[in-house]
């Protein structure tokens, strides 16, 4: 049997069914963001293991110049090495069909027989090269569909200085190159690098390699101590020209994977909790004065013998419903929602599989987190009902002092009657208004805070290749070399001018604290490439001393003033201790710069650089791209144009593209919060708009006296907004920023303008609902007594 308590709950639920979506719909979206981008932390972090178990990446990577096969045993027989893989690799230069510039690609030596014992391959299509046969090659799958290869096709690729030509038997993945980049950049680009794999004894061949290395790959058991293994190594390979060996979190394509996925990590736990307190709080308004417009209502419960505890559950059971209903539907729409996302991530991060993994604790945090949210708004108001006697919680609430509306009666006079009502409402309940301006500025806030991430995006990246960079070509050269090079690219027709850069490979250290990278060396006049600071403004680099980005010393732990030990990982590979001179603010990557000449002077190498930047004539492009390519110091060139379509691409396609469904989000929050304002409105003064339109008020004249004060509770609520949406910017956007790129905080005029019109859009299109259920009142029913 059902109650009679149940049934006043299905009438009320099927009364108020709009408001209930809306309340629902808020309370659905961040238990969507929550359970969304938990589930996607957990499945690309599940997946990425899994890949790399399957295919045995390595766990210490050890390059070298040249060192000869029996160091294979030495290094097997260090203590926590379990298996060793010896292999050639080298850099090539793939002809396009059609392309001005070649590709760039790395080639890397397969066993002659058997599969490899580390960082196996993924064939995806064809066979693998076979023994006896140098020109039979596998392709990466990536850079073949960007190309339109396939097995059978013929491709023509210059390696140590030679052109050969291979026919592809095949289509491949790697768990060693989920992030391809070209030599001097950050950013994956699928058609201009890609990885060539051929027998070892072919490419061994062709580097002049035979019976010998120049990376040797090393898995580790479980009780294996890296660090001394790693140390261990390069000493065994220290007289063969090593360079250093590193563990898996610093070999570049799991670096970026990770770093992504942390980035996401981040993400996820901070920007879900931003839209759940937000939820919170406004569902805590809504709820709230939803409960106190049943005043009356609670006090005939409590008249006819039910107790506290029996009306206090009924009205729990009718916020729970609507809670419970909006946080599951939330649930499923963020596996939904997850599952979508998932799939572009393991297209984007060139997984073969992948393994959906959801988290029990989203669901159950982001359903809590809900319910308690929205009960807490009625229980308190609830709370102080209970408080009355059943006669005075039936009667009306007193009516309110109008004496504080005498100091408007100048300005009454200038206001029609309708107008005067809208302000004597607004003056008699300041609370009241202030609690909804309050909760549609913080609608407004998340739209605004999400417009000025989309504006850090595209801010990042102007910055970038508008401003630091503001040259149209970067020549990257195999190997440092003598600063008299630059001359022969200058004499160059159609090169309008050259600048130096030398980047140096090194490890940079303070305290327990390290990273990876390098060293860019830059002329202390650089027009062309610049280290500049927050305000946009070029940092001289000091004769001796480090310029690091915020974005590394954070990682290093350091300030101005303090010294990094550089551990230098080319050429003659010294230790240096250098000065941090200062820190600067950088929106792209973790540079770290130096005096170019300053930096020669420190590696006493004066006189080396290792790439140009050069403004070139268009027109003469091609030709120009041409000469480079005959030039054997030159490993590469990239186009800036080139450089800025793979980062725009990284930030659409990886963690960066979560913003966008943010951002619908935050819309949709936007909008219930301004249409629950509107219906509450409504169901608090339906019988007082009723008596105005029996005593002679037309429609609008009615509707006036509702939506002007929505409009001016509205209009209060931007500047507020705005606001709350600026410093709730600076958390969101320290979400998204990655070791990759880092998105600006703050909004413009743009930004701000444009949440605003989704503000007055949402209450435009929330007053025309309302005017039109108001326009459809039973006038008589509405004014008949409850009693």
């Amino acid at each position: 049997m059902v109650s009679p308590l149940d049934r006043k709950l299905l009438r009320d639920l099927a009364r108020m069914k709009g408001q209930a979506v809306a309340i629902g719909a808020v309370i659905g979206t961040g238990v969507l963001m929550l359970v969304m981008m938990t589930g996607l932390v957990a499945s690309l972090t599940e997946t990425r293991d899994a890949y790399y178990d399957r295919y045995r990446l390595a766990d210490v990577f050890a390059p070298v110049s040249r060192a000869p096969e029996r160091l294979a045993g030495d290094l097997a027989a260090i203590p926590g090495v379990s298996a060793v893989q010896t292999r050639v690799t080298g850099r090539a230069l793939v002809d396009i069909a059609g392309a001005a510039l070649p590709a760039q690609a790395q080639a890397v030596s397969l066993p002659d027989r058997g599969r490899s014992a580390l960082n196996d391959i993924y064939l995806t299509d064809g066979r693998l090269p076979e023994h006896g046969r140098p020109d039979e090659i596998l392709l990466l799958e990536a850079f073949a569909d960007a190309h339109g290869l396939g097995p059978g096709d013929v491709l023509a690729a210059t390696m140590n200085g030679a052109r050969r030509s291979f026919r592809i038997v095949g289509l491949a993945q790697s768990p060693e190159f989920l992030y391809t980049t070209p030599p001097g950049e950050l950013y994956p680009d699928d058609a201009r690098f890609g990885v060539i794999w051929m027998s070892r004894s072919a490419l061994a061949a062709a580097y002049d390699m035979e019976g010998a290395f120049n990376e040797a790959l090393l898995a580790l058991s479980r009780t294996a101590r890296k660090a001394a293994v790693i140390d261990a190594a390069d000493r065994l390979l220290a007289a063969h020209g090593g360079t250093g060996a590193y563990a898996r979190a610093e070999q570049i394509s799991n670096r970026f994977i990770s770093e992504e996925i942390a980035g996401l990590a981040v993400s996820a736990r901070t920007v879900p909790p931003i839209f759940l307190a937000v939820a919170a709080f406004l569902l805590n308004i809504v709820v709230g004065r939803m409960v106190q417009a049943e005043r009356e209502e609670i006090g005939l419960l409590k008249a006819f013998g039910y107790t506290d505890a029996e009306v206090g559950a009924h009205y729990f059971k009718l916020v729970l419903a609507i809670a419970a209903g909006g946080a599951l539907a939330g649930c499923l729409g963020g596996v939904v929602l997850g599952r979508a996302m998932v799939e572009v991530y393991t297209a984007f991060f060139k997984f073969p599989f992948l393994v959906f993994r959801l988290d029990p604790a989203a669901f159950a945090t982001g359903v809590l987190v809900s319910v308690a949210a929205a009960s807490a708004g009625g229980l308190l108001v609830v709370r102080r009902v209970f408080a009355l006697a059943p006669a005075e919680a039936m009667r009306p609430p007193a009516p309110p002092d109008y004496s504080r509306s005498a100091r408007f009666r100048r300005l009454g006079r200038l206001l029609d009657q309708p107008s005067r009502m809208v302000l004597r409402r607004i003056v008699r309940q300041p609370i009241r208004m202030g609690g909804a301006a309050l909760g549609i500025a913080s609608g407004m806030a998340l739209s605004v805070a999400m417009l000025a991430i989309y504006e850090g995006f595209d801010e990042t990246v102007d910055l970038t290749f508008g401003v630091v960079d503001r040259s149209d070509v970067t020549v990257t050269f195999t190997h440092a070399v003598s600063d008299k090079t630059l001359f022969e690219l200058g004499r160059m027709e159609g090169v309008a001018r050259v600048e130096p850069v030398r980047h140096v490979a090194a490890i940079l250290s303070h305290g327990l604290d390290s990273h990876r990278g390098a060293i860019t060396g830059l002329p202390p006049d650089a027009a062309l490439y610049r280290a500049l600071d927050a305000g946009g403004g070029p940092i001289p680099l000091p004769e001796r001393g480090l310029v690091l980005s915020r974005t590394l010393a954070d990682v290093l732990g350091v300030e101005a003033g303090q010294a990094l030990s550089v551990d230098v990982r080319e050429g003659r590979q010294p230790v240096l201790d250098l000065p941090v001179a200062a820190i600067t603010e950088t929106l792209v990557g973790a540079p770290a710069y130096m005096a170019l000449d300053a930096l020669n002077r420190a590696l006493r190498e004066p006189g080396r650089v290792s790439g140009a930047h050069l403004t070139i004539d268009s027109a003469r492009a091609d030709a120009i791209f041409a000469r480079l390519q005959d030039m054997p110091t030159v490993a590469g060139v990239s186009r800036k144009d080139d450089a800025r379509a793979a980062i725009v691409r990284l930030m659409d396609s990886g963690a960066g593209a979560t913003r966008y469904v943010m951002g619908a989000i935050a819309f949709v929050i936007t909008f219930g919060v301004v249409y629950n304002a509107a219906r509450i409105a409504l169901a608090e003064r339906t019988r007082d708009l009723a008596a105005l339109r029996v005593m002679g008020f037309t429609r609008g004249e009615a509707a006036f006296v509702l939506l002007g004060e929505l409009a001016v509770v509205t209009l209060v609520a931007l500047p507020a907004g705005a606001a709350i949406g600026y410093a709730l910017s600076f958390a969101i956007a320290s979400g998204f920023s990655t070791e990759l790129y880092q998105i600006p905080a703050g909004i413009d005029r743009a930004s701000f303008g444009q949440a605003a019109l989704v503000v007055l859009g949402a209450a435009l299109v929330s007053g025309l609902l309302v005017k039109r259920d108001l326009d459809r009142t039973d006038l008589i029913g509405v004014l008949k007594t409850r009693e």
